[in-house]
Parts: structure tokens; C-alpha cells; sequence
């Protein structure tokens, strides 16, 4: 998730990943590319959980987005190409990403493939909602079908504490009937609080007094399925990042 926009001659922070503070990478997907996830999740994941059949528009949200490379990658993944015209027409799948760097966006509008299926906004998921309300209400939803949350929480968690990662996780379950999460691992946190350092920035406002620590992805799992009534599903294993894709499900 990005906060801030980034100087495209920063050239430190593009080629040390971590080091930007609000993840908001100008060529993230250059050193983390859409297959490190995308070869663990099934192409048939929409059928999988039922969305094939019986509804008209499957909705998918992409928190984060960054510039669209992965939700691109992702929507081509998951409505494969062979399927008919016939069988599109009356399955329709729409994906909004959305990312608080501004410039990001722009890069991921002028960049897509596909306009009339996926789009792009700016958005604070920490502050501002409604537009995802907008976007649910237009299409006639009271809930994304999926929502992918991936490689996000830590940057909430930095800059936001222990309460921001919390209450971020809630508004995502009291949206989504499914929710796939990748939690950066506490190393993570280490390596960006240094590499921030380095750089001669001030350290996370949160960092040194964080009490959610450790196994990051256990904690989450833990708020969702006490607190959110969700539960997990599924374990897609880990990417080459040693980072857990979960599923997890509306009860």
C-alpha cells in the first residue's frame, strides 16, 4: 500500500525493496513479478468457490494495487482466455484496484488492457470508504465476491499501529465473502525499519511499539476468524518470498 508518491530519481529506493515507507514502489513488480503468486493459485479459483454459476457479476478487489501489473496478471489468470463468448457474456467478472499513490494510478489507467472490466482509483483504505461503497452500490453488490490483500498489511501496521492493521482488516472482511491475505513476516519489518535508516529517513512512527509481532499472518488469522467471522479455507502455501497466500471465507 502506498501513502506518498515516489521521486522517479530515487533511485535507492527503487532498487532496495523496503526501503520506501508506505511500500509504494515505482518498479515493484520488476523485482517481485505477478508469477511469484500467480503460479500458486489455481486458474479455476472463481469456479472453485462457486462464482461460475449463478451470478451475473463477480466482483474482485485489489488492495494496493500498486501501478496494476498484478491485477491485470490476475484478472487474465482467473477469466482465462479460452473461455467463450458466449459463456463471458453471461459471466461477467470486474476488478477495481485502487492505491494511495496517485501516480501509481495513473501508470495502472494509462496501462490497461482492459477498461471496460478493470479499473483503477486512488484510494485510503484507512480513511476513505465510500467509494468502495459506491463501486459495490453501482453494480448492485452488497459484498466483493474477492478480495486480495497482498503484501499490504505491514505498511498499514508501520505507519498506522497495531489499531490501523486491526481496523483495516475488519473493514476489508465486512466487504469481501472472500479474502485472500499475504502478511509480510516480522523479518520484513526489520529489513524496511533498516533499509528506512539507511536511506538517513526517521524510523517507523510504530515500529518500536508494535505489540502484534512475530507470525504477522497468525495474528491476522486470528482477528478475522475471532472478530470478522471468517475462517480460513484454504493455505496456497508460500511465495518465493516465504509469505503465506490464505484464503479465507465469509462465515
Amino acid at each position: 500500500m502506498a501513502t506518498c508518491s515516489i521521486s522517479s530519481g530515487d533511485i535507492d529506493e527503487i532498487n532496495d525493496p523496503g526501503a520506501a515507507p508506505y511500500g509504494n514502489f515505482i518498479n515493484y513488480y520488476t523485482f517481485n513479478p505477478p508469477e511469484n503468486r500467480l503460479s500458486l493459485i489455481p486458474a479455476t479459483l472463481l469456479q472453485d468457490l462457486g462464482y461460475r454459476d449463478g451470478h451475473q457479476t463477480t466482483l474482485i478487489l485489489d488492495v494496493g494495487c500498486n501501478s496494476g501489473e498484478l491485477s491485470v496478471a490476475f484478472y487474465k489468470h482467473l477469466v482465462q482466455e479460452s473461455v467463450c463468448q458466449e459463456e463471458s457474456d453471461k459471466w461477467k467478472v470486474n476488478l477495481l484496484g485502487f492505491d494511495l499513490d496517485e501516480i501509481l494510478i495513473q501508470r495502472a489507467q494509462q496501462n490497461n488492457p482492459r477498461p471496460r472490466s478493470i479499473s483503477f482509483i486512488p484510494l485510503d483504505i484507512t480513511k476513505d470508504n465510500d467509494q468502495l461503497q459506491d463501486y459495490l452500490d453501482h453494480h448492485g453488490c452488497s459484498h466483493f465476491h474477492l478480495c486480495l490483500c497482498l503484501a499490504v498489511t505491514m505498511w498499514v501496521h508501520l505507519n498506522h499501529g497495531d489499531s490501523g492493521l486491526l481496523q483495516v482488516l475488519s473493514r476489508l472482511a465486512s466487504i469481501s465473502q472472500h479474502l485472500l491475505l499475504e502478511a509480510q513476516p516480522w523479518k520484513c519489518y526489520r529489513s524496511a525499519a533498516r533499509r528506512l535508516r539507511k536511506l538517513g529517513r526517521s524510523d517507523f512512527d510504530h515500529f518500536k511499539t508494535l505489540k502484534i509481532r512475530g507470525d504477522v499472518a497468525e495474528h491476522a488469522r486470528e482477528h478475522l476468524e475471532r472478530n470478522c467471522g471468517m475462517e480460513l479455507i484454504r493455505s496456497f502455501g508460500s511465495t518465493t518470498w516465504e509469505r503465506k497466500l490464505l484464503l479465507f471465507k465469509r462465515r
